[in-house]
């Protein structure tokens, strides 16, 4: 089956609420192509390994979390950005892109659909008292040594993860996440007095916080966090518009 361009970004953008977020990039259609949708593409990224499987794939539609024209970038069409939307608008492709929104979605987000796949214990959001942040608050499948933890989310995920904070062998039971490049947010997790905070990325800062407050940190890749709300929203889609949908996982290290 097929669906029109402006009826699914109209059904997507009152699912996904987007004017709730206070993001860096647009959220919706980025880059207009056909009118008529029979097949989409989802992914993390929309790099230009994304771009040529979905030409080969003949999409009509890349639906991803990580899109174009984030705040502070260089606004001109040239290098890999003028390359990437030439290809889209050569094959008439939308692409279409959903970056907070996404994260924050109570069911198809990146954060619970993280918890899904490590079996947490959702109990609350990142802020209680902003739901506009992303992130979740909960337990873990059962309490267990970071050790072990760390060992689960490597199981988990295909990437070990990096470790900080206090002994490995110490029993962790609650813990804060926020997937991608979240490492700002290590200060909720100890606010929140929650044994351990997990998301994609680290930075410098990140380990003294972590030790000099007795927080453990889990880095398990900004990639690796975020691959399944692309996923899901796709599945989403093709479950509720019988259209072909497909998610294909481009792999990156970070």
């Amino acid at each position: 089956m097929s669906i029109k361009r402006n009826d699914l970004m109209q059904y997507l953008n009152e699912l996904l609420q987007p004017g709730k977020c206070k993001d860096y990039c647009p959220n919706g259609l980025q880059v207009e192509g056909t009118e008529t949708i029979n097949k989409i593409v989802t992914g993390v990224t929309a790099s230009q390994a994304l771009v040529d499987r979905a030409i080969t794939e003949g999409a009509d539609a890349i639906l991803v979390h990580h899109g174009y024209f984030w705040r502070g970038e260089n606004e001109c069409i040239t290098g890999i950005k003028k390359k990437r939307i030439q290809a889209l608008l050569a094959h008439d492709i939308n692409l279409i892109a959903y970056h907070l929104p996404l994260d924050n979605h109570a069911e198809l987000g990146n954060n619970a659909q993280l918890a899904e796949v490590l079996g947490l214990k959702i109990e609350s959001g990142l802020d209680p008292s902003d739901p506009s942040v992303p992130g979740l608050i909960g337990r873990l499948p059962r309490p267990m040594p970071a050790r072990a933890f760390s060992a689960w989310l490597g199981e988990c995920l295909k990437r070990e993860p990096l470790h900080l904070g206090p002994d490995a062998e110490e029993i962790i039971e609650t813990i804060a996440w926020c997937t991608g490049g979240a490492q700002g947010y290590l200060q909720y997790a100890v606010d929140a007095g929650v044994d351990a905070y997990l998301t994609g990325e680290v930075s410098e800062p990140s380990h003294h916080l972590a030790i000099e407050t007795g927080t453990h940190f889990f880095a398990a890749g900004h990639h690796a966090t975020e691959r399944y709300g692309a996923r899901a929203l796709g599945q989403h889609l093709a479950d509720n518009f019988d259209l072909e949908v497909r998610f294909i996982d481009i792999d990156n290290p970070v």
